[in-house]
Parts: structure tokens; C-alpha cells; sequence
């Protein structure tokens, strides 16, 4: 008997070497997460069009914008959704299997990314009702491939190489990302192609063509398109051998399942398993006085470094748009006509992804198990806190044409960091740390946290980043602390972050089991 107490098809998973099924599940859960990103970013690429199809003012300099409250419930709505998603569906994994569950929020994912193209009639509030209608069900389904599929990979994989498998489904959202700026270009430059029109300072009517109003549908309902590709395989994906003798308490069914994927012989050790699990003691709940001692400090750590990370990830990525404008990246919306908008936009939001959003992810993914999650989060924060303050003091300096490229450069760098760093870490740690029959509701509860910090930052950061001179704030908007200020905001957050690491453990190299202390609830009895 191995000295852990672990079943033996617990120790098969742990010690298999990388074999094709992981590989298999690598791409199942990981376009689930391509279609995640594509969805919940590829709206800040069409906002500005939105804009001015639906609250164009005649006579005005400037082409029509969101106002405040409808561009909030546009770009939050879906983080809303998200939240609600990740507690919900992280609970009924650990109530009704990884599995069963899976199937449902991949349904509700494709199913609202092609509702969120459609509106009911053509007026502005009956567009964004629709569209904020959906794009909640759309975020609701998000939500749940968070603790899912984080939970599914990490209790499919080894544990030498089990931090690489996880956070290769995590960079996949870096794909995700590039796909949805690709092919927004693709379809801007065609339409843009067909269907000339003049500059809005040329013609404010003219710049915007009817045809545009096809523009932003197709670029949303396209994200139904590489989870429906998976749909087959996630529901031919047995469940989770560490759910279903675990949890289900069923050693038998998981010594048969894994004996499949795994091509070896597996005894079930029935017997061994319920002698284990007959100790009431080890099936604390995750309202217990034994919960909080074991794991209640890792729980402040897995959601308070993610709550921190998203404030500054998602202020920054859903405001890239309003940044290269301000540095020059983009031109003056008003030499431009809507649909070469959405080309500048997307291009910008692509070259970002491309050079520093997709590298940070796949270095997480060949270091993570070489160097460690603690490692790699803790100089996360710390690189991206240097470039925050880099970016904010000198701010002035930075906007001016010349140094446009270095502003560039620094801000690529704070995203890279990101990604190698807490915005990967804090994907994969809660799916190692936490007992099986908790696994998912806990990675629920942290990604959830996450996206609080996500829509505080989307939200606080709409009203923080307006200039301070009222005549130069956005339309509808108050006065707010501008953008240097801004960015000392998210310096300091990140530093908030560095610390709160220290909360998190170590878990490289060592089994789930190990970690969230089932190895001593599986020989309770013995060493009682």
C-alpha cells in the first residue's frame, strides 16, 4: 500500500506519464475557455460601434457613445452573469459530478453568444435590453467552465506535470482573446471593403453604413462556434475518478473508468475506501470549524489575490481602447468612419495579445511545475506593481508622440506579467488545494472573487479614468482622477496583491490528496 493511504487508481492518475488522453483533455476544457475570453472580451471591440449606430446626436462633433449606465451594463453585465455562474455551477459540481454539469454551461454558452447577435425591434433600448438579456445568460454559462474545468484537468493529471496541463486550459483565454481581434479585423476590413463610406467629419450620416449593424452580431455570435466544435468529446469524457470514489464513494465505477483511459489493470479497493470514508470526522462541510483550521487561511489567499488581480486585469483590458487612443494609437473617432473604427480597435487589442498577452500564458505553462505557483505569482505582482508606477509617475511625459512606442512597450509588459504571474496562478491553485467533495464549490468561490474584482474595475475604472477637467471627460460622465492617477490606483492594488500571496501554499510536485489533507481522511482510522 503506497505510504499516502491513496487508492490505487488515485496513484495510477498520479504517476501516469503524459499519454494522449491528456492532451484530449487539454483541448476538451481548453475551448471551452478559447470561447470564454472570445466572448467576454470581443464586446470592448464593438462598443464604440454600438455607439454610433444606436446614439448618434445630430450636429455633434463627436460620434455617438454609450452613455455612462448603458456602456456599464453593456460591458458588466456578462461579469455579472459570470459571478453567478461560477458559485452556482462550482456548487453543483461537487453536488452532481464534474461531468453532468459540463454539458450544461457549454449548452447555455452557445446557445446565448448566438442570442446576444439578435435584438427584438431596432430601437436603442430594445437592442440593449436584448443584448444585456443574453449576455447575462451568457456569462452565467462562463461562469461555471471557470471551477469546471479547472477541477476536471487537475484531477485528470499527474502530479508532476499537473500546474503545466491546468494552466495550458488557462491560456487558451490568450487565444481566445487574439481569435476575437482577428477576426474582428477580418470582418471590418471586408465589410469596410464593400461598403465605402466617408470619415464622420466628412459626413457624420454617411460614416455610419446600415450594413454595420451586421458587423458587431456576427463578431458576437461567432463565439458559439469552437465550444459547439467540442460538444461531442466533453460528453464522451468519463467523470472524474477522484468525484467518483470520493464523493460518489464509488471506487468500483472509478477503477473501471480510469482502467479505460489508462489502458492498465486497476483494482477498485472497495472495501478500503469505505472502511476510509465510515470516519464522520473527515466529512466536514465548508461551513465547519474543521474547514476554517484546515483551509480557511488558503481560501482568504485563493480569493483575495484573484479579487486583486481582476480589479487591475479587466480596468486595464476593457480600456485598451481608450489608453491607444490617448497615446495615439488609434486616430480621433472622428476621422474615422464605424467600421474602420472597429479595424483600428481590434488591431491595437490584437498586436497587444499577440506579443506580450499569449507569450505570459505558455511561459506559466512550461514553468509552473519547474519553478512553482508562489514563485511565479509573487514576481507577477511585483513586476506588474514596477510597471504600474513606471507607467503612472511619468505619465505626462509618455503621452507625449515620441514616446508613444516606450508607453507601449511598458504596458505590454505589465499584461505579460499578468499572464506569467497571479493571472494564471490564481486559476490553477484552488483546483489543487481544497478536499475533492469541495474542489469545485472553492475554485468557484475564488474565481468568483475574481470577478467581483473584474467588475470593480470595469465599473470603477469607467468613472476614475475620466479627465479632470469636466469639458474633457467623456459624454454623460462626471470628472474622475484621469488616467495617471489611475494607473497609481492599480500600483498600489498590485502591491496589496503581492502580499496577499503569501496567504497561498505550495502545492508543486505533490499529489491532490496530499494537499487537501485526504490522504489523512483516507487512513483516518488507522492512525487514530
Amino acid at each position: 500500500m503506497e505510504p499516502s493511504g491513496n487508492l490505487q487508481v488515485l496513484n495510477a492518475l498520479d504517476g501516469a506519464k503524459t499519454q494522449w488522453y491528456h492532451f484530449t483533455a487539454i483541448v476538451i476544457a481548453g475551448m471551452g475557455f478559447f470561447t470564454d475570453a472570445y466572448d467576454l472580451f470581443c464586446i470592448s471591440l464593438v462598443t464604440k460601434l454600438l455607439g454610433r449606430i444606436y446614439y448618434y446626436q445630430e450636429g455633434s462633433p463627436k460620434p455617438g457613445s454609450l452613455p455612462p449606465q448603458v456602456s456599464a451594463a453593456v460591458n458588466g453585465v456578462a461579469l455579472i452573469g459570470t459571478l453567478a455562474g461560477q458559485l452556482f455551477f462550482g456548487w453543483l459540481g461537487d453536488k452532481l459530478g464534474r461531468k453532468k454539469v459540463y454539458g450544461i454551461t457549454l449548452m447555455l454558452m452557445c446557445l446565448c453568444s448566438i442570442a446576444s447577435g439578435l435584438s427584438f425591434g431596432s430601437q436603442p433600448k430594445g437592442v440593449m435590453t436584448t443584448l444585456c438579456f443574453f449576455r447575462f445568460w451568457l456569462g452565467f454559462g462562463i461562469g461555471g467552465d471557470y471551477p469546471l474545468s479547472a477541477t476536471i484537468m487537475s484531477e485528470y493529471s499527474n502530479k508532476k506535470t499537473r500546474g503545466g496541463f491546468i494552466a495550458a486550459v488557462f491560456a487558451m483565454q490568450g487565444f481566445g482573446i487574439l481569435g476575437g481581434g482577428v477576426f474582428a479585423i477580418f470582418i471590418a476590413a471586408i465589410f469596410d471593403n464593400n461598403f465605402k463610406a466617408p470619415p464622420y467629419e466628412v459626413d457624420p450620416v454617411k460614416s455610419t453604413v446600415p450594413e454595420a449593424d451586421y458587423v458587431w452580431r456576427i463578431v458576437l455570435m461567432v463565439g458559439a462556434l469552437p465550444a459547439l466544435l467540442t460538444y461531442y468529446w466533453r460528453m464522451k469524457m468519463p467523470e472524474t475518478a477522484r468525484f467518483t470514489a470520493l464523493v460518489a464513494k464509488d471506487a468500483k465505477k472509478a477503477a473501471s473508468d480510469m482502467s479505460k483511459v489508462l489502458q492498465v489493470d486497476i483494482e477498485s479497493e472497495q472495501d478500503k475506501l469505505d472502511e476510509a470514508m465510515a470516519d464522520t470526522k473527515f466529512s466536514y462541510g465548508l461551513i465547519s470549524k474543521e474547514f476554517a483550521k484546515r483551509h480557511g487561511l488558503h481560501l482568504l489567499g485563493t480569493t483575495s489575490t484573484w479579487f486583486l488581480l481582476d480589479i487591475a486585469f479587466y480596468s486595464q483590458n476593457l480600456f485598451q481602447k481608450d489608453i491607444f487612443s490617448a497615446i495615439g494609437w488609434i486616430p480621433p473617432a472622428n476621422t474615422m468612419n464605424a467600421i474602420y473604427e472597429v479595424y483600428k480597435i481590434a488591431r491595437a487589442q490584437t498586436l497587444i495579445a499577440l506579443c506580450s498577452t499569449v507569450p505570459g500564458y505558455w511561459f506559466t505553462v512550461f514553468l509552473i511545475d519547474r519553478i512553482g505557483r508562489f514563485t511565479i505569482q509573487l514576481i507577477g505582482f511585483i513586476m506588474m506593481t514596477i510597471f504600474m508606477f513606471v507607467l503612472a509617475f511619468p505619465y505626462d511625459y509618455w503621452i507625449q508622440p515620441k514616446h508613444n512606442m516606450g508607453f507601449v512597450v511598458f504596458y505590454s509588459l505589465t499584461f505579460f506579467f499578468a499572464n506569467f504571474g497571479p493571472n494564471a496562478t490564481t486559476f490553477v491553485v484552488p483546483a489543487e488545494i481544497f478536499p475533492a467533495r469541495l474542489r469545485s464549490t472553492c475554485h468557484g468561490i475564488s474565481a468568483a472573487s475574481g470577478k467581483l474584482g473584474a467588475i470593480v474595475g470595469a465599473f470603477g475604472f469607467l468613472y476614475l479614468a475620466q479627465n479632470k477637467d469636466p469639458a474633457k471627460a467623456d459624454h454623460g460622465y462626471p470628472p474622475g482622477i484621469g488616467v495617471k492617477n489611475s494607473l497609481i490606483v492599480l500600483g498600489v492594488i498590485n502591491l496589496l496583491g503581492t502580499l496577499c500571496t503569501f496567504l497561498v501554499p505550495e502545492s508543486k510536485g505533490k499529489s491532490l490528496e496530499e494537499m487537501s489533507g485526504e490522504n489523512e481522511e483516507e487512513t483516518g482510522e488507522t492512525r487514530a
